[in-house]
């Protein structure tokens, strides 16, 4: 039943997910985290962190991984393959019509038609990254990274990608040093422990 519920989840994804990559997140959302629970927000956010950070197609790491967490190697493949083959058919059934439709005003209608739906999906889920943010880290660390990430993408025009590197970098470095920090606190507590007795 896991492997069908893949299967279709993943196949509604491709099925639906008009623009693919970035359009596609809100639904992979939906699917995994919303309707089957095969993973919390928490993990999604940190799947997607890393799935931006890795070359290639967003969507398709994501089911990836998704597919591997929860079925290993053939849960992987499954919604792999579920994601891709609607789009796949799709292109090779609709790509002559397609093309001897583009000047008219009926593709371009449709195009501009789904472009707010798909924006206002992406804004729904970077309102709820940021709220998770903010109340989960420190509130003036979430406040600077957000003014980062404006003057970085739309300011200087950087590679997302590059930015989220960065951002994974520091995130890796900061804790780190926490770690080791607390680390330290405690032998010293544990040793301060054995000299008093």
């Amino acid at each position: 039943m896991v492997y069908w519920n893949l299967f279709l989840g993943f196949f509604r994804i491709g099925l639906l997910g008009y623009g693919g990559g970035p359009t596609m997140i809100p639904l992979v959302h939906a699917e995994a985290v919303q309707k089957y629970q095969w993973m919390t927000d928490d993990e999604f956010t940190d799947v997607l962190a890393m799935g931006n950070a890795l070359p290639g197609p967003i969507a398709t790491k994501m089911a990836g991984y998704i597919g591997y967490k929860v079925k290993g190697y053939l849960g992987a493949f499954i919604a792999i393959a579920a994601m891709v083959i609607p789009v796949l058919v799709g292109m090779i059934l609709l790509l002559g019509l397609i093309y001897k439709l583009k000047d008219s005003g009926i593709v371009g209608g449709m195009t501009h038609g789904i472009q707010p739906v798909i924006g206002v999906m992406m804004a729904v889920m970077a309102y709820d990254f940021f709220k998770k943010a903010w109340q989960s880290w420190v509130k003036s660390k979430t406040l600077a990274w957000t003014l980062i990430s404006i003057i970085a993408l739309v300011l200087l025009n950087l590679n997302p990608g590059l930015l989220i590197g960065i951002a994974l970098a520091y995130a890796f470095t900061e804790s780190t040093y926490l770690a080791n920090k607390k680390k330290r606190n405690q032998q010293q507590r544990d040793a301060d422990r054995g000299f008093s007795a």
